[in-house]
């Protein structure tokens, strides 16, 4: 079916010539330009695409470039996973704890996520459609389909589609994830008025294992072949299928997130006009602006484990271990099941006044929104409930100047009552362009107050501890970054210095750290020319912590990347093939707890990993792109016979995979 959609995709033609000036910027107007989607004509045989976000202060490009696969992944390259595509995964490099406000505290699964900050608007003179397909080890899936036309010059819709399947190289590991997304974005004629309108889902779904049951069984040769018959800690011995379209996860958490948001504004100011040979294109210029935002969200966090008899699956909840880690007791033969509910209603109110109404990109805005969330908590018989509220008064200053060298971005975001009374956010930051040959850079400030994640909260059915009260933690980051065009480098910092840290010491037990810390980080990104084709990039993150705070991250980590860039002679190819490499210096990880989906702090295991080793040959041929990748081939040894099975490990008992083959083809084309 895809090869016949592809065969259809060329047939049609089409050619993206490129990015139409900027025509306005969702969430903050449409009227900022000259250029005019209405003014072109949609039988052309080129397309221009524009694309925006909620919120954002530009317009955005599509990205043709293929020498960087981590933009296709979901797994970002700073980040470790727990041995399979779709399982529970951190960041290797530090980061500020969280948002302020309220937070339902379920987070390892965040980047498989898609979100309402990141959801794209379009433009476009012409319907656009992308398919992509990866296929990799053990029948990994994943499928990205997106398409966006306009139904009039001024209304455009967009729907997106991913898959993320995967059944893992070791046991009680598979994955099944869904993410859809329908966008709607309407200007009215004379450009007064706009309306956003997302409905977007996530149904993640995650295999739990606890972990292997000893590391000595990745060295003992009767698992040397077939790494699933190590046995786990939890999830039975079930029977691994390759059919992506089981969603048989009898151990494992499922979250369920759905998101509907309406954005209305309405504008007051000058009415004007471009006068062209063929037509006349009507202008605006806003003054002031009312904007109402509504969001409706449900929210539904599930831990199962579920006790299973038959031919595919046996499964016995094991009492004891869960006794020993979490200190409770379930009867033998009992399922386990865990729910925290949530479903939000908010509606915010806000005003924009614009200085100059020629330059939409430099406003004040002033607003105010009521969220309204109720939630219900499983664990025991009567379930617990929880009705809560918040009022949150909210700020912001924004200025890119219109020679767009100095970039100005100033908010503030403060809990005035309700369950996070005293939450909140500030944050500024100040860009300068000092050139277009020689640079630019970045300096910042940020501030966040927040309180407990809800799991910290005796109501819901994660907390399994003795009853505690817990601080706000407060977070101040400093961060600066310089970006050297002619050196192709870029240099940056960020400052932590953090109170009141949050974190679980064990499976279950939740602590406080009682004195202030601080993290400095300190990155650079280098690209070396090494010949007239091969290109050397370089990433290099060096992080240390100040204080006694139960916080454990690597000193170095570093990525380098080794290819040839070019078109062997062929004129619509463009090629990049060579060798990747990642490594952290030796550290003590993070442990994770399934039950709770969060990883703890532990300090008895320091692990000691193997650079990982990937080969890469990827090619672009017009709207065509193609990844094929031989990934960790630095767990090659003779054991067993020549396997790829010197495993490294992602956290205390967690391996990652051996050697994993991966293709991928991705296909943009117009209609």
């Amino acid at each position: 079916m895809f090869c016949l959609a592809v065969s259809a995709a060329w047939a049609q033609g089409g050619i993206i010539r490129g990015i139409g000036n900027r025509v306005g910027q969702v969430g903050q107007g449409g009227q900022g330009g000259n250029d005019s989607v209405k003014a072109r004509d949609k039988f052309a045989d080129t397309l221009t695409l524009q694309i925006y976000r909620l919120d954002s202060d530009g317009s955005s490009r599509l990205d043709t470039s293929i020498n960087d696969y981590s933009k296709r992944y979901p797994i970002p390259a700073t980040y470790i996973y727990l041995g399979n595509t779709g399982v529970a995964s951190k960041s290797i490099l530090f980061n500020a704890p969280g948002k302020a406000g309220w937070d339902p505290g379920f987070h390892a699964l965040d980047i498989y996520k898609w979100k309402l900050e990141n959801v794209r608007f379009f433009n476009t003179t012409r319907p656009y459609t992308e398919l992509g397909y990866l296929l990799g080890a053990k029948a990994e899936q994943i499928v990205d389909i997106i398409h966006t036309q306009n139904i009039k010059p001024y209304w455009n819709f967009s729907i997106g589609y991913r898959l993320i399947n995967a059944p893992g190289v070791f046991r009680n590991q598979r994955t099944n994830h869904n993410n859809y997304l329908f966008t709607s974005w309407y200007q009215g004629k004379k450009k007064r008025y706009n309306n956003y309108l997302v409905f977007l889902g996530n149904r993640l779904q995650a295999g739990e294992s606890g972990g292997i049951k000893d590391d000595a069984y990745l060295d003992d040769i009767n698992y040397a072949k077939d790494r699933s018959l190590i046995p786990t800690n939890i999830g039975g011995d079930p029977i691994n299928s390759a059919n992506y379209f089981s969603t048989n996860i009898s151990t494992g958490n499922r979250y369920k997130e759905f998101n509907i948001l309406m954005r209305h504004q309405y504008d007051f100011g000058r009415n004007d006009s471009l006068v062209t040979d063929s037509s006349v294109i009507f202008l605006f210029y806003p003054k002031v602006r009312f904007e109402h935002t509504f969001k409706y969200g449900t929210y539904k966090y599930s831990f199962r484990d579920i006790a299973i008899t038959n031919s595919n699956t046996t499964n016995v909840p094991d009492t004891e271990w869960y006794k020993t880690n979490y200190g409770i007791y379930y009867y033998p033969n009992d399922s386990i099941f865990l729910d925290d509910q949530w479903k939000e209603v908010s509606n915010d109110f806000s005003i924009y006044q614009f200085p100059d109404a020629k330059n939409q990109n430099q406003f004040i805005k002033l607003g105010a929104e009521l969220q309204v969330l109720n939630g219900k908590f499983s664990d025991t018989i009567p379930l617990r409930s929880a009705s809560l509220y918040n009022i949150i008064g909210h700020g912001e200053y924004r200025n890119l100047t219109r020679n767009k060298k100095w970039d100005v971005l100033a908010l503030g975001r403060l809990w005035l009552a309700g369950y996070n009374l005293g939450d909140y956010h500030a944050y500024i930051s100040l860009k300068r362009l000092l050139s277009q040959k020689f640079g630019s850079f970045q300096l910042g400030f940020e501030n966040i107050n927040r309180s407990p994640s809800f799991t910290y909260d005796t109501r819901s059915a994660f907390y399994w501890d003795a009853a505690q009260s817990f601080n706000n933690e407060n977070t101040t980051h400093l961060f600066a970054s310089v970006f050297l065009q002619k050196l192709k480098m870029q240099l940056s910092g960020d400052y932590y210095l953090i109170g009141n840290y949050l974190y679980l010491t064990d499976y279950h037990q939740r602590k406080q750290e009682g004195s202030i810390f601080n993290v400095l980080r300190v990155n650079a990104l280098k690209t070396f020319k090494i010949g007239k084709r091969w290109n050397w990039y370089a990433e290099l993150y060096v992080q240390q912590k100040a204080g006694n705070a139960d916080v454990n991250i690597p000193l170095i980590y570093t990525r380098n990347r080794f290819m040839y860039e070019g078109n062997l002679g062929f004129k619509n190819l463009n090629m990049a093939f060579g060798i990747e490499g990642r490594y952290n210096t030796p550290y003590k990880p993070d442990n994770y707890s399934p039950v709770l989906g969060q990883f703890f702090y532990q300090d008895s295991v320091s692990i000691s990993n193997l650079p990982d080793i990937h080969l890469f040959m990827h090619l672009r041929i017009r709207s065509f792109k193609a990844y094929v990748r031989a990934e960790n081939i630095n767990t090659a040894r003779v054991f067993g016979g020549f396997q790829f099975n010197n495993n490294n490990l992602a956290a205390p008992g967690y391996p990652t995979p051996g050697l994993n083959l991966r293709f991928g083809i991705y296909w943009s084309f117009v209609n």
